[in-house]
């Protein structure tokens, strides 16, 4: 009779075990967010900044002031960008208050793209070295913040907004950040 070998049973063990933790941990809804420092702190500077083509341009002022207001930032060859922006539309033509901030991109490649897709943007701006993403914390496009009246950090969504994304999570923060 063959000896038992515990070499040969060990390793899909262990990858099951490892697969059904992952699994788990991916079901988790808290899963898909990612913390954030700037959370209450008042909105980066978007000084560095540059205008996008002959697109209204986004300033500090803009993000300090009036009611609660949406910062997307985007970029043209951002595929989770392009799934995203019928939602951003949907929000613009509920008078949700956006600004866009298009993020490592060519202008050229950027205006393309919202003039294909439509343009759910109040004002736009590109910040092609990346250099105030840093600043606001951003792990990756696209990536939403919501702002209260006095341009503080609400809250922030990592990914791309979904139907089920936006009822759950973006509009409720939204009516947070008014009260």
């Amino acid at each position: 009779m063959a000896k038992f070998n515990p070499m040969i049973v060990l390793p899909p063990l262990v990858f099951a075990g490892l697969a059904g933790l992952f699994m788990f941990g991916m079901g988790r809804e808290d899963a898909q967010q990612l913390p954030s420092s700037q959370i209450g702190r008042a909105a980066p500077s978007i000084e560095a900044v540059t205008p996008l083509g002959d697109l209204a341009p986004l300033s500090d002022e803009m993000l300090r002031t009036g009611g609660v207001k949406l910062v997307n930032y985007w970029a043209s060859w951002c595929a989770p960008c392009r799934a995203e922006h019928p939602q951003l539309e949907t929000l613009a033509e509920e008078g949700v208050t956006i600004y866009g901030v298009n993020y490592k991109d060519e202008a050229g490649n950027a205006l393309k793209f919202l003039d294909e897709l439509g343009d759910p943007f109040t004002a736009v701006a590109q910040d092609e070295p990346g250099r105030t993403a840093l600043e606001w914390g951003l792990y990756g496009v696209p990536e939403t913040y919501v702002l209260d009246a006095e341009g503080h950090i609400a809250y922030r969504f990592a990914g791309p907004i979904t139907v089920e994304i936006m009822e759950k999570y973006i509009k409720p923060e939204i009516a947070k950040a008014a009260q």
